[in-house]
């Protein structure tokens, strides 16, 4: 039994691996298990490490492997939350990166006093959105599994256990993984929308509920450490809104699968789900709120709202008028559990709204208030009022995206419909007929066609979640419908013809006489050309009547202080286009651009920030990330993606759902009272990051478009693996054509991570870094100096290069080497590897000189997860190199029967590779 936090899991993945070892022996995989990794640390007599997987036992090794890595994985999270719960025991939490009571310390430190902290608290906006991709490799039913071992793993924490309690928890983890053996990890076959959308539900409805009451313990537990003489935080209008959107059933852009109906099915998913949850906590309530008045009349508050349900319920208040005739505060939330909406039905007295819910809980509150029971208010009320505030009859808000080439067909489809001349060739007008076109049809309400006559195709797939958004507005009003996302928008005409599909799908609403739309319409900047470009898109799109007349109409139907326009920006493809440093630094002149042109127009531009699971896909840690986010952008309102598999990473289990709710929230507190106190980016450094950008993508692009690059990618990576897996219910190319332009970033990112290039997270930076050293050694001593661990350290900076410092120290030579063997022509090959090569050991050695030392030395807890992992890796890199080359080879013959066999190993090796590195992509 552990009796100290350990920072590297190491007591508990010991304990892990034993019982793995003791398992697989048992059911007769003795060899397997002498292959497990990691066995100088779990066994007496450890067995030499394998440098290849035997061949008649690879697959089982595969899998063991997957399930080690995984445990590796379970046991530093528990080992970080351990540390965690260690330091909040010692009263240190001060000193934590990312906590409450730093971001409290330090902004009284500042000069922020306990009021203007709370002002702040009040106004915060956290929406997490959960996004199904193509990255998360593992099957639902093996994270139960996961959850259910991470759960004891918690549990062996208890130091109080005797002997034959710690045998069960024992027995029960060999139970646990054995069933884990017999599950296998991979997909047997592609996971449908429906399996993706299962997973979703679960942590809305789960994970999330739970989640944020800890969220909100923390937040006045911190409040109260940090010294602050104001009461803590309390009541639901004091509380950081915390809400939660997905993409699952809305994302259509280069997805068949997303039809209209599937968009109908996952509202009405959302809404009976948290209608469930609502009617359980509302009889949970009841249970709780066993107060007898002893003959007394109840609080005049209660006495009256119990009267006005009777009345509007009529005879379906009966049962609940009768079942606690002497307990009238379980009377009153029995009748406002009959008064939930039910699935298919509306009756009378139902609640159209969670908005008029929460209203009916008031007079609850006042009454207890009157008895003097605040405690219970405190206990009882305002943490369900605090839920429904902001899980509603909604749950999440589900966003629509779809390609602004599929509204271009769309658009085409319908005006040839109409007999516009060349109207099917809208997509290539030019820009000013385009505009001239929808400033006409704009004005009018009048659709080009009848909803009975939509032309099948483009028309019709633009159109139909349209029309299912508009039935769902005027049913349930606009809660649980996020926003419609324009993806690879390119000009605010891109947007404008969302307005014109709107009024033909019948969800533009008529207000006094003139057009509105109910919902916002969001351009996603995504390449580096769109962001360069994407203030003066802004700027054209808020100039137009409509959208201001449909900014202010939201502003008043939300009760928002100002009108607002959320901008999406991508981190993916921005960075598959030009490399890590160049897509940052745009995304951060960017947001600077666009917010400065929402304050011109009056607008609240309201950032979404579209990460990825990897560094090359925009991630890094959470707070820093924050932190690093341009002054006067974030305002208090956090919108951003959780994609693939770190979904699961941050939110499978409680505590560490909860903190990293605290890491949005704490991060977006802090970017607020820095702003107030007047935080500004040092005038020299925007300069020579323009330089740095511009150098390191021109090295990123030399690479890009070096003779033969397509081919190495394509042999020297398993991106044809990728694409023939089964682990998302996406395709992996947009349209399905056999370019780089088309194929999108996740695989991308997937296949230079399975061979340990991992090149989208560092390539670029060397180049750019060492012309700043032969050219302008000032500059670089600049950026030395902005990196340093001192007063003078710019966040930005900091953040780009410690992502960048861990991608590249992930990165592996040798494994890159016997991925390179793989290319067919090998003089170009080796070409290609050399032009890696030097990259590699130029932004090495760059790193070298702004760290001050060897990152094994400057960063030694990353050298050391990373050396951890690397070891265990290389017998399964080896192995699916030999893989790829014989499946390559079957297919080259036309032996796809046999190729087709290979295939399930081929995808165990992807997944035992993606669970050791911790991430796909």
């Amino acid at each position: 039994m552990k009796t100290s936090p350990d920072d590297y899991g190491e007591e508990s993945l010991r304990f892990l691996m034993q019982s793995l070892a003791r398992v697989l022996t048992s059911i007769g995989q003795p060899r397997v298990a002498d292959c497990l990794p990691w066995q100088t640390l779990w066994r007496e007599q450890p067995h030499v490490p394998v440098a290849e997987l035997p061949a008649d036992i690879a697959e089982d090794c595969l899998q063991a492997f997957s399930i080690a890595f995984q445990l590796l994985n379970l046991a530093e999270e528990n080992a970080v939350v351990q540390t965690r719960r260690a330091t909040e025991r010692r009263g240190a939490k001060a000193g934590e990166s990312g906590a409450w009571e730093q971001a409290f310390t330090q902004a009284l430190a500042a000069g922020l006093d306990g009021r203007a902290m709370a002002e702040i608290l009040a106004s915060l906006r956290i929406e997490p959105v959960l996004t199904a991709h193509p990255t998360e490799a593992k099957r639902q039913t093996v994270l139960e599994h996961h959850r259910r071992l991470y759960q004891l793993l918690v549990a062996r924490e208890n130091s109080m256990w005797t002997p034959a309690e710690q045998a069960a928890l024992a027995r029960d983890t060999d139970a646990c993984l054995e069933r884990l053996w017999r599950t296998g990890e991979i997909y047997l076959e592609k996971p449908r929308l429906a399996d993706e959308r299962r997973l979703i539900m679960h942590f809305l409805g789960s994970v999330f509920p739970q989640a944020t009451m800890a969220f909100d313990a923390r937040l006045r537990q911190a409040w109260t450490a940090a010294g602050l003489k104001e009461p803590a935080p309390a009541g639901v209008d004091a509380l950081p809104r915390v809400v939660f959107g997905s993409w699952v059933g809305g994302d259509r852009d280069g997805h068949p699968g997303v039809t209209g109906d599937i968009t109908a099915e996952t509202l009405q998913h959302h809404r009976e789900a948290a209608l469930t949850l609502l009617d359980r906590d509302l009889e949970d309530l009841a249970s709780r709120l066993s107060i007898s008045l002893n003959g007394q009349l109840p609080p005049p508050s209660l006495r009256d709202a119990i009267a006005e349900r009777r009345l509007v319920l009529g005879e379906r208040a009966t049962p609940a008028l009768e079942r606690n005739a002497e307990e009238p505060f379980r009377q009153y939330v029995n009748l406002l559990r009959a008064s939930l909406p039910r699935r298919g039905e509306k009756a009378p007295g139902d609640f159209l709204r969670a908005g008029e819910l929460d209203n009916a809980l008031a007079p609850l509150e006042q009454a207890l208030h009157s008895l003097g029971a605040a405690r219970l208010v405190d206990s009882d009320i305002l943490p369900l009022r605090t839920r429904l505030r902001r899980f509603g009859f909604h749950l999440a808000r589900l966003d629509v995206r779809q390609n602004s080439t599929v509204h271009d067909s769309a658009l085409g489809s319908l005006l040839c419909h109409a007999g516009v001349e060349d109207g099917a060739a809208y997509g290539d007008w030019s820009a000013g007929r385009r505009r001239q076109l929808l400033e006409k049809e704009l004005r009018s309400s009048r659709p080009f066609t009848s909803p009975a006559r939509i032309p099948s195709g483009a028309a019709q797939t633009a159109l139909d979640p349209l029309q299912v958004l508009a039935t769902h507005l005027r049913e349930c009003g606009p809660d649980g419908i996020g926003a419609l996302i324009v993806s690879m928008t390119r000009s605010a005409e891109d947007l404008l013809a969302v307005y014109l599909l709107a009024r033909d799908a019948g969800l533009l609403e008529d207000l006094d006489g003139v057009m509105v739309c109910p919902l916002e319409v969001v351009p996603l900047f995504e390449t580096i050309d769109d962001l360069e470009r994407a203030p003066d898109i802004l700027d054209d799109y808020l100039r137009h009547p409509m959208v201001a007349r449909s900014l202010q109409y939201r502003q008043r139907r939300d009760g928002e202080t100002q009108p607002q326009q959320q901008v999406m920006v991508g981190y993916s493809d921005s960075g598959k286009d030009g490399g890590i440093v160049a897509s940052l630094w745009t995304l951060y002149r960017a947001q600077r651009a666009l917010a400065e042109i929402g304050d011109r127009h009056g607008v609240r531009v309201r950032f979404f920030h579209g990460r990825g699971g990897t560094i090359g896909r925009g991630a890094g840690p959470t707070h820093r990330f924050i932190r690093a986010l341009p002054p006067h952008t974030v305002r208090g309102d956090l919108r951003v993606t959780e994609q693939g598999e770190t979904i699961s990473q941050k939110y499978a289990n409680q505590g560490t759902a909860s903190h990293h709710l605290e890491l949005l929230g704490a991060g977006a507190f802090a970017a607020a009272a820095f702003d107030r106190l007047g935080r500004n980016d040092p005038q020299d450094l925007p300069a020579i990051m323009d330089r740095l950008a511009a150098e390191s993508r021109a090295a990123y692009r030399r690479l890009l478009e070096a003779e033969g690059f397509i081919a190495f990618f394509g042999q020297a990576t398993p991106i044809d693996v990728l694409e023939a897996s089964r682990i998302g219910s996406r395709p992996p190319r947009r349209t399905g054509q056999r370019s780089l332009a088309d194929l999108r970033a996740i695989p991308w990112v997937f296949a230079w991570n399975q061979s340990r290039f991992v090149l989208p997270g560092w390539y670029g930076l060397g180049s750019a870094l060492a012309s700043l050293q032969r050219d302008a050694p000032e500059q670089l001593a600049r950026i030395i100096e902005a990196k340093a661990e001192t007063s003078a350290r710019w966040p930005p900076l900091h953040y780009l290069l410690s992502n960048i410092a861990t991608a590249w120290m992930t990165a592996s030579l040798p494994v890159m080497r016997e991925y390179a063997g793989l290319v067919d022509d090998a003089g170009q090959g080796s070409r290609i590897l050399a032009q890696i090569e030097q990259e590699y050991a130029r932004t090495g050695a760059m790193l070298e000189t702004v760290y001050g030392a060897p990152l094994a030395q400057a960063r030694p807890r990353i050298h050391s997860i990373i050396r951890r992992r690397t070891e265990a890796l290389a017998p399964l890199h080896r192995h699916q190199v030999g893989l790829l080359a014989h499946w390559r080879e079957l297919r080259r013959e036309g032996r796809n029967a046999e190729a087709e066999a290979l295939l399930p190993q081929l995808l165990l090796s992807v997944n035992a590779i993606a669970a050791g590195l911790g991430v796909t992509g």
